[in-house]
This record gives structure tokens, sequence and C-alpha cells, in this order.
């Protein structure tokens, strides 16, 4: 038989949780069109939980025909601690400001003619920072360039630049600007913007909220331009979280049956706090009212590496994780193996930590774990948390530029040669290899990776360097260097001779 347990004492927690919400000053509350609003949801939530709980809550459920359904008791008043939302006009009113329409103009399939499309998109920062999705402007992205014979008058020396309008975004009060593509990353299908011309520094930029707190049933808003509908809105809720839909590692999408259609690509998805919490992003053409939008805790991770480097450039932690097991995607990742000189083991990472958080978010997967750290730029400092022998520690990484495959493999060697514990991944010059690059075959040996922080690297080796001396031994492939490698006195610096293009020069390397 269940225990009945009264819900009475959390009543009273909570109402005086909400009357602290009510009566505490918010920074900034000053002039926010959502503050009365707000309030007076608090209000009615602490109504519903001061008033006594109806008489006919416990009341036993009245039997249907034959007992083969229930029914709620004659005076029910609704499910306890539930109130129905509300108009949501005073959100829209507060948050329709920050949401834009852009306009693309680029080559077209045809010689001679454009391609025009339309998205969606949110203001980031007062300034002109603008973010939409990859596939709103990838068709924009410089001046349409048509070869000599191709229906356009060719120029002098050939092809001809034919310059297209980019990108143009037009703010819910009738101002448009245009823009330049700050960065774009399709396999996250997110782009930033920069706004150009005068009356900028103060444009009505939007609040991100934070993606992981929401649960399935939130009430959301979309806001876009659907078919060129200006400022449409539609409401609806989360109906599902971390959903993947096979578009690559980055699947990681809400799930919501707020309308989404053609236009509304790039544009925001409010919680209803008038935060951003997605970016709207794709619908299934097969049914209605399933839409999919980018986390913006994601987004958050990415737009610091858009902005400095124009693309995703992907950071490195250099673990192996153990996906052995049934739970392996439902636990937090565990290390099987750290590869050497990578930023894990300069961390002191080592096999058998549990990583389950990366800057402060929790992670419960491997996937999770490869999106957040591969969403960071390389150079940059991250706190980990790991579980080890029961006890919770923090350690700090700098991640770096994820090596080649191959440097990968060099790196994961574990009984390692001399040539890899220089940090040199190497590989034959046979005639397959050699005539693309340009060189006799068997001339030398072929760097084909150099390892990160490795002495190699610290004395300016790099891929596509041909080593054909070790210590002045002359060596024509990857085993002659490593067993000139093996002759030399342990400590002791190597000089190689390499071969640069068309350049030969001498290299020290520190072991």
């Amino acid at each position: 038989m269940a225990r009945r347990v009264s819900c009475r004492p959390v009543s009273v927690r909570l109402l005086s949780v909400l009357l602290v919400v009510a009566l505490a000053p918010v920074a900034g509350a000053a002039g926010d069109p959502l503050t009365p609003w707000l309030q007076a949801r608090v209000r009615e939530h602490i109504a519903f939980f001061a008033s006594p709980p109806p008489a006919t809550t416990d009341a036993p459920a009245t039997a249907g025909v034959s007992s083969l359904w229930r029914e709620r008791p004659a005076g029910y008043t609704g499910l306890p601690r539930f109130t129905p939302p509300t108009s949501l006009a005073p959100l829209i009113r507060a948050v329709e400001a920050g949401v834009v329409n852009i306009t693309t103009v680029g080559p077209g399939a045809v010689a001679g003619a454009v391609k025009r499309s339309t998205g969606s998109g949110f203001v980031l920062t007062p300034d002109g920072l603008v973010v939409t999705n990859n596939h709103v402007v990838a068709n924009a992205q410089g001046p349409a360039v048509y070869p000599s014979g191709s229906g356009v008058t060719p120029g002098k020396d050939g092809p001809r630049e034919v310059p297209v309008q980019q990108v143009s975004v037009r703010l819910a009060d009738g101002r448009e600007f245009p823009a330049d593509v700050v960065g774009r990353d399709a396999s996250t299908d997110v782009a930033l913007l920069r706004l150009n011309g005068a009356g900028l520094g103060t444009l009505p930029a939007v609040f991100l909220g934070d993606s992981d707190a929401l649960e399935v049933g939130d009430w959301v808003v979309a806001i876009g331009n659907p078919f060129g509908l200006d400022h449409s809105v539609a409401h609806g809720m989360i109906s599902a979280k971390e959903r993947v839909l096979g578009v690559g590692q980055f699947d990681d999408f809400i799930q919501t049956d707020a309308l989404i259609n053609p236009g509304n690509s790039g544009g925001p998805l409010f919680n209803m706090k008038g935060e951003v919490i997605g970016v709207n992003t794709a619908i299934i053409s097969e049914g209605q009212g399933i839409g999919f939008a980018v986390p913006i805790n994601l987004v958050k991770d990415l737009l610091p590496n858009l902005r400095e480097n124009g693309k995703l450039e992907r950071g490195w932690l250099g673990v192996v994780i153990n996906e052995d097991g049934a739970d392996a995607t439902a636990t937090a990742p565990v290390v099987k193996d750290v590869y050497r000189g990578s930023p894990a083991a300069q961390a002191h990472i080592r096999p058998g930590d549990r990583l389950v958080a990366v800057n402060g978010r929790p992670i419960g997967s491997y996937l999770q774990l490869l999106r957040k750290v591969a969403l960071l730029a390389p150079g940059t400092e991250a706190k980990l948390t790991l579980l080890r022998d029961g006890g919770t520690q923090e350690v700090a990484v700098r991640l770096v530029a994820r090596p080649a495959q191959e440097a990968t493999e060099g790196l994961s060697n574990r009984g390692g040669s001399s040539a890899n514990d220089l940090g040199l991944v190497l590989r034959d010059l046979t005639p397959e290899v050699a005539a693309p690059l340009g060189y006799e075959s068997f001339l030398g040996a072929l760097v084909s990776g150099v390892l990160p922080r490795s002495p190699a690297e610290q004395a300016g080796l790099r891929a596509g360097d041909v080593v054909m001396e070790v210590n002045r031994r002359r060596v024509k492939d990857t085993a002659g260097v490593k067993a000139a490698l093996e002759r030399g006195s342990a400590g002791a610096s190597i000089l190689l001779r390499v071969q640069r293009g068309d350049a030969l020069q001498y290299i020290a390397i520190a072991r």
C-alpha cells in the first residue's frame, strides 16, 4: 500500500520562497517591461498557495460506467501547484525589438543570376553583433565569380567578379543595415554577423538564458520571418531535449511544437523570462508541430571561437574515453587512456578519472564531452571537474588544436619509438607518396605529422618536411631514421638535415 504524504509543508515553503522573490529588489528592474508581468505571475502563485486546499482535492475519484474509467469529483478545481499561462503579450512586446529579418543575395545556379533568400536572427550586442543560422548566409559569402564562356562578359584576364549584395539585416523599427559574416560553422549551423553603418551602439540586444535548465513542458515563444511574414509569433512548449537528427557530432537539438517554418531559421526561441534559450534551425517536412532549435548554451561556447577565428577551430583535450558497456552514453565518461604530451597529460589527468563537468557544466556522456571541448578554441583554458578515488578534483587544462589523425595515432602508440618521443610522425616516401609531392622515391622520411608541444614542434619541424639525415647519417626511410636515432646518446641533442620545398636546412632538436 502506498504511503500518503501531505504536501502542505512543501506548499508553505514554496509560498515563503515566492514571497521573497516578490519582495526582493530586482537588479536592473527599473524600466524593464517584463517586471510587472512577472510580478503579476508571482502574485497569482502566491494567491494559489496561500488559499486553503479545496476540500475535493483528496476526495475519491468517481467511477465511470462499469468502472472502465475514472472521473474527477464534482467541484474539482484543478491540479495542485499548476497555474495555466495567461497572455504572452507583455513578454512579446519586451523582446520582439531584438529579433531581426535577414535577406541574403548570392550567386545563382545559372550564370548571371542571383539567389535571394530570407531568414531570421537576433541582436546579440548593442554594437551590432547578430546571431543566425549558417544556412541562412551560406549563399552570400562574397562576389560571384563567373568563368569565361559562362555567358558573362569576362575581364581582360579571364574570370570576372560580379559584385552582389551579401547580407541585409532589418530591425523591428524598420532600420536596415548591411552586414558582414564574422564567422560561421556548418556543423552547428550557427553564424555570427556584424552590422555596418550609423546608429550602432544602442541596438536592442536580447538576453541569453540557460538551455540546460529547460524541462520538457516548459512554455516557449518563437519569433521570426516565416515565408516573409514580418515578426510572426508562435508559442508552444519544449517537446524533448537532446534530439539526435543524424547531421553530425553536434546533434543536441531542442524539440518544440512552436510553429517553425521556412524563414524562421536563425530566429530566437524565448523562455517565459524573455531569454533566448535556442536558435530555431530545422523542421521535419513530413510533420507539423515538430521543430528543432540549437541550444543556446552550445551557441555560447561557439561564439568566442567564431568571433576570433571566423570558423570552428576545435580544441583538443587528448584523452581516450571508455565507451564499453551499456551505460557508456548515460554516465559521466571515464578516461581510458591519455595521449602523451597532450593537454590532459600536462594537467595530470590519468586513466580511471571520471570527467563530470567542463567549466562548471555537467556532462553525462562521451558525446557531451566531445561537444563541449571541440567548441572551445585552441588556447582556451578550461576547468575540468573529475572524480578520482572517491573525491572531486578540479584541474585547469589549456586546450590545443586537434592534431591530424596520423599524429594522434602516433601519440597513442604507448610502446613508442624514438621518433615518436621527439614528436615526429613519419611516413616512407614510396612512389605513390613522393610523386604528388614532387620528390624522388625514398629520398628520405616524410614528416606527416608533428605532435603538439613536442620537441620537434618546438624546434620548428612541420608536416611536409623530408628528413634526409640524422646526426650526419644519410637516411632513406622511416626505418633508417629510427635506427639512426637509436644509435644516438640518451639525452643528447639530435641534428636533422631537412628538405623543405626547394631548401635544405639543418634543425637541432633538444631531447
